[in-house]
């Protein structure tokens, strides 16, 4: 009770919860996909692609979001479709978010420095807004739904998309698809773990999943309960605890935690098989 308290209590915290919420659950369900087709950093690469756009919008004087939400859907696309150029995917991510990063420092120091976008670099929760918040809520009424409806046709782009391309889908639409809400979840994320670790609620969840589970439901399932409950977890830690830690690295902490917990029962269980064989 007394932690429902706080939260009402203020304005800063449940605007936190909310966007911390949904952002978590919606990087789980696209990041699973995204591990399986070897994408586990795309999210790393997105966050120094928006950084850039948001420091270069801040230089400019320009509205951020308007600004950083075309750049990073524009990065996401050229990186999800990297396999079918000269620039394996690995190297354009290197590639991009290391450029834009330097882009974006640039900017800063010609510009003058800004507290915003320092609090986009490492993020936190005092920055969150009621814009943050609707833009949240928008972004898992289209990701949450949508996954359920095209969850076969998901699967089959993630596992093989050649086949599935053999077989009629448009595999180009579900990448544009996964590159515009890939991007909104990054730029929304940096506003609370920040750049440097927003590609944790991307990688951990589905990674941590694969340690016990082996079907791809059950790891979209298990990645987004893991995801909900490591953010809560952290968030009480970091806001409700009086420990005065960063939100966001409590809360990649807590993912790392259990991915060394689901690892040693993934162990354990192998171990029993073993046995018993």
């Amino acid at each position: 009770m007394q932690l429902i308290q706080q939260i009402f209590q203020y304005d800063f915290l449940w605007r936190a919860l909310i966007v911390g919420l949904l952002v978590t659950l919606c990087s789980a369900l696209l990041g699973v996909p995204l591990v399986l087709r070897r994408y586990s950093m795309i999210g790393d690469g997105l966050s120094h692609v928006g950084f850039g756009a948001l420091a270069v919008a801040a230089a400019l004087h320009w509205a951020p979001l308007p600004v950083a939400i075309p750049a990073v859907i524009f990065a996401a696309f050229l990186l999800l479709r990297a396999d079918s150029a000269k620039l394996r995917g690995d190297a354009a991510i290197a590639l991009l978010s290391t450029g834009c990063l330097a882009i974006g420092v640039l900017a800063v120091s010609l510009g003058g420095s800004n507290a915003d976008l320092m609090n986009y670099m490492f993020g936190s929760i005092l920055v969150l807004n009621e814009t943050d918040v609707t833009m949240s809520l928008a972004l898992a009424a289209i990701v949450l739904p949508g996954f359920a409806w095209f969850y076969h046709r998901v699967f089959s782009v993630a596992f093989d998309e050649t086949f599935a391309r053999a077989s009629g889908l448009r595999t180009g639409w579900y990448q544009l698809l996964m590159a515009v809400l890939t991007s909104c979840t990054v730029v929304l994320g940096m506003r609370l773990l920040g750049t440097l670790l927003i590609s944790s609620l991307v990688i951990f969840p589905a990674l941590i999943s694969m340690r016990l589970c082996k079907s791809f439901k059950s790891v979209v399932l298990c990645s987004a309960i893991v995801s909900v409950v490591c953010f809560l977890l952290g968030f009480w830690i970091s806001c409700l605890g009086a420990s005065g830690l960063p939100t966001g690295a409590t809360i990649v902490a807590v993912n790392l935690a259990a991915f060394g917990l689901f690892a040693l029962l993934g162990w354990v269980r192998a171990r029993r098989r073993a046995l018993h064989s």
